[in-house]
């Protein structure tokens, strides 16, 4: 169970080149801004990730900006746990569940639930946060991650369960971003 206490997440790769090429992109854009800037109000820690920036461009501004934030960690291997600098930065959290959003969801979205997993964290990819070039990956990538044991929600059902209840500081604000 998602809880703000155990909880992190991983933005992976919404970068500039390659944001326009996913199908959906725009509802995806939204629904990970959304996301963050919850995330953001509940002080969930967030780590945003780069594959090969010199190619693909930084993150989208809209990310950056919701994340309050321009730091980015660089990879090259498609999970971010193939580089030291991001599992160091992940461990250093201290947190077992691990929401994990991004593109594109077949590659290194999917290759990172799966390192997370067998590494002993408690990955969630959220569904309506990822996206593919094709959508018949997108569902391949869900399939695979569920038969591998990875736990899915959606970014609206992620936000609730960390609030846990109506009475909490942050409540309306994440009521009316979720809107």
């Amino acid at each position: 169970m998602l809880n703000s206490r155990d909880t992190m997440a991983v933005v992976v790769d919404v970068q500039e080149r390659m944001l326009p090429a996913i199908e959906h992109h725009k509802a995806l854009e939204n629904n990970c801004v959304t996301l963050i800037r919850g995330l953001k109000l509940l002080k969930i820690p967030t780590i945003i990730t780069q594959q090969y920036t010199k190619g693909l461009g930084m993150t989208i501004p809209s990310i950056r900006e919701a994340a309050e934030c321009d730091d980015y960690h660089e990879k090259l291997s498609f999970s971010v746990l193939g580089e030291e600098t991001i599992t160091k930065a992940i461990k250093k959290q201290d947190r077992n569940n691990v929401l994990v959003l991004g593109i594109e969801a077949h590659i290194c979205v999917l290759q990172t639930c799966l390192d997370l997993k067998q590494q002993g964290y408690t990955p969630y990819l959220v569904v309506d946060c990822i996206g593919s070039r094709k959508e018949s990956n997108l569902k391949m990538a869900i399939q695979r991650a569920v038969q591998e044991g990875v736990k899915l929600t959606s970014y609206e059902s992620a936000l609730f369960e960390l609030m846990g209840r109506s009475d909490v500081e942050v409540f309306r604000e994440i009521s009316k971003l979720v809107k």
